[in-house]
């Protein structure tokens, strides 16, 4: 009896065995389970927005200034009419909109409707100031390629009383601040090799920094914060890196745009000896279609004085 019961215990032992999954078919599941969520979440990263908000204080400023910043949307469209986004500028209150360039992608025969669309519409209510990103600089300079493309943009723009800011510079007295934009040309975008940027190649371009006004700098890449600061920008806005584009918690952006490994400035807040840069993670995407992690953003400043 006693035997009898050792080998029942035996075989279902070994049928419990024979039925327990492989390790590697459970490694396979999990893969494929992870390879689902990075998918859901690159989706929804992808397809989404998120409002981020900053507060910069300086005693030089007059009065409260509260600004929307744009970047990177390369004519991505939230909603029909970019609805959405428009709402979310609206709700946001501003006293004026800035742009650090790239709201439409070079590439020939591309569209530009969802861009203009929402240029369009905010033109209409809100003082805005633009500043070329590196698409918006081949589109204007590189006819041979592009075609009318960026007659086209210009004309649509200054159409819709936009202020295009190519190294040149205006003066709100109201709020004691100073926006310059700077055009950087094409090899200081190159993909792998960097051209190095010194402040002084800012003063020739833009002329000297404003020291009795609070300046602030449109600089499409953040890559320069050096040069921006020791030219003398107060408050340097960027875009350009796209946040890193797949971000990792806790570490940060992956790649950028001109495909170089985790970098430095990849979107956020930075300060060195009192020079401030707030860089965007952009609102589209274009050459590397993917966000993960990595939600577009909508940036809000509140410049505000010292009391």
């Amino acid at each position: 009896m006693l035997q009898e019961q050792m080998r029942i215990k035996a075989g279902n032992a070994l049928q419990i065995q024979k039925e327990r999954m492989p390790m590697w078919k459970i490694l396979v599941i999990l893969l494929c389970l992870t390879a689902l969520i990075l998918l859901v979440v690159m989706i929804c990263d992808s397809n989404r927005f998120v409002k981020v908000s900053y507060r910069i204080s300086d005693r030089r400023l007059k009065k409260n200034c509260r600004v929307v910043l744009l970047a990177d949307l390369h004519n991505k469209s939230y909603g029909k009419h970019n609805e959405k986004l428009l709402a979310a500028i609206k709700s946001s209150n501003p006293d004026l909109i800035l742009c650090a360039g790239d709201l439409i992608t070079s590439r020939s025969g591309k569209s530009m409707e969802h861009a203009k669309e929402l240029v369009r519409a905010i033109s209409a209510e809100y003082p805005f100031y633009y500043a070329n990103g590196n698409h918006e600089y081949r589109i204007y300079r590189e006819p041979q390629t592009y075609g009318k493309m960026g007659a086209s943009y210009r004309a649509f723009l200054k159409g819709n009383h936009v202020r295009i800011l190519e190294n040149g510079s205006v003066l709100l007295p109201e709020y004691g601040i100073r926006i310059t934009g700077l055009d950087l040309p094409r090899e200081y975008y190159q993909k792998l090799d960097r051209t190095k940027l010194e402040s002084k190649t800012i003063s020739r371009m833009v002329g000297h920094a404003d020291r009795n006004d609070f300046q602030v700098l449109l600089a499409h890449n953040p890559v320069f914060f050096d040069a921006y600061a020791g030219w003398g920008a107060d408050l340097t806005l960027s875009g350009h890196i796209h946040g890193g584009i797949v971000r990792i918690p806790g570490i940060g952006g992956v790649i950028s745009t001109s495909y170089r490994l985790f970098p430095k400035y990849d979107g956020g807040y930075y300060e060195q000896n009192q020079k401030k840069m707030i860089v965007s993670r952009g609102l589209g995407s274009h050459t590397i279609p993917v966000r993960l992690f990595n939600p577009a953003e909508l940036v809000v400043i509140d410049l505000v004085t010292e009391e």
